[in-house]
Order: structure tokens, then C-alpha cells, then sequence
């Protein structure tokens, strides 16, 4: 890996966002990349945004992403890669999970979901990868796994061994639940 990677992970409280950048971070420190993380949480347990920013490199000094420097962006509900889509860098990468989660304005109908809002990711960063990793996690038998099918997809697009992948899930996922997100992994990497 050249340079500093830049990776932003969006998505709404509950979908494992969080869990998704430690098991990123892991992986990086792995390489031995600096790293920094942070984590926004916008009214989380109420289905809010969660953002989480993650820069790894040679030597990285902040953790923040600015607008246009993102080079992935993993989201994990449709609306979330839209709301974020300005952060990607020319060259970005987007995983998008093709699952619609509405926000509280929708719900309370002062809003409306986009209905064409995957479209629009699509036009705005050519590299789009969209996949439903809901419906594979459900065939997998869990749907908490979702998490880690995006983080399986964005694997592939990386320079990084799958082995190290799911060296870092052995040491971040607890061993009850090893096996199934290794198959979640293995699933997102083939999908």
C-alpha cells in the first residue's frame, strides 16, 4: 500500500459499524500501518447515523477525512452512501449494502427516501460496488453479520492478504461467533 488509505464507514445504529472499524484497525496495525479511528455516533440507538473515519499509513497525523479524500467509502444502508458520497476522492471505491433502513424523518413523513438514491451513488463514483449483504447474511443465518459480508467485499479491493483479514477477525469477533463471520468474510470477499 502506498500513501495514506482513507476509509469511511456510514451506516445507522445497531448494523455493527463500529465493530467493522476495529476489525479494519486490527488489520492495518497487522500491516504495520499507523492508524487513527473515530467514531460518530448521531443518535445511535435511536437509528441515527453512525460515522466512523479510518486513516491508515506510514505515519498518519489526524484521523479526520475531509471531503473529497475518502478513497473507500463502506456503506451500510443506501441513504448513508448518498449522504456521504462528497467525501470520496475521484479515484474512491464505494461498497454499498442495497438496504433501505428509513431515517426518523421519513418515518414521521416530513421526508421522503430517495427513490433512486443508489443511482445516484452510482453516478457520482464510478467504482460502485453494490451488493445485498443483507440477504446474505440471512442465508447465512444472522443478520448482524451484514457488517462483515461489507467488510469481505471491501477486502478484495484492498492490498491486503485475505489471511490477514481473518487473522484480525480471529482477534477482534468473539469465538462463539468466529466461524459464522468467517463465512460472512468469505461470502462478501465472493460476492
Amino acid at each position: 500500500m502506498k500513501g495514506t488509505k482513507s476509509i469511511l464507514l456510514v451506516g445507522v445504529g445497531g448494523q455493527g459499524t463500529i465493530l467493522a472499524s476495529k476489525i479494519l484497525t486490527n488489520v492495518a496495525i497487522k500491516q504495520g500501518y499507523d492508524v487513527k479511528m473515530t467514531e460518530i455516533h448521531g443518535m445511535a440507538q435511536r437509528g441515527g447515523s453512525v460515522v466512523t473515519q479510518v486513516r491508515m499509513g506510514e505515519k498518519v497525523h489526524s484521523p479526520l477525512i475531509e471531503p473529497g479524500q475518502a478513497d473507500y467509502i463502506v456503506a451500510f444502508e443506501q441513504l448513508e452512501a448518498l449522504r456521504w458520497i462528497h467525501f470520496l476522492n475521484d479515484a474512491g471505491t464505494v461498497i454499498v449494502n442495497t438496504q433501505r433502513i428509513n431515517p426518523m424523518t421519513v418515518i414521521i413523513g416530513s421526508a421522503e427516501y430517495p427513490s433512486d438514491a443508489l443511482e445516484q451513488v452510482k453516478a457520482a463514483a464510478p467504482k460502485t460496488i453494490s451488493l445485498d449483504a443483507l440477504e446474505i447474511a440471512k442465508k447465512l443465518g444472522n443478520i448482524r453479520v451484514v457488517n462483515v459480508v461489507l467488510l469481505g467485499a471491501m477486502a478484495k479491493q484492498m492490498d491486503i492478504a485475505k489471511e490477514d483479514w481473518l487473522s484480525a477477525l480471529e482477534a477482534t469477533v468473539p469465538a462463539r461467533f468466529l466461524e459464522l463471520n468467517r463465512q460472512a468474510f468469505q461470502a462478501g470477499y465472493d460476492a
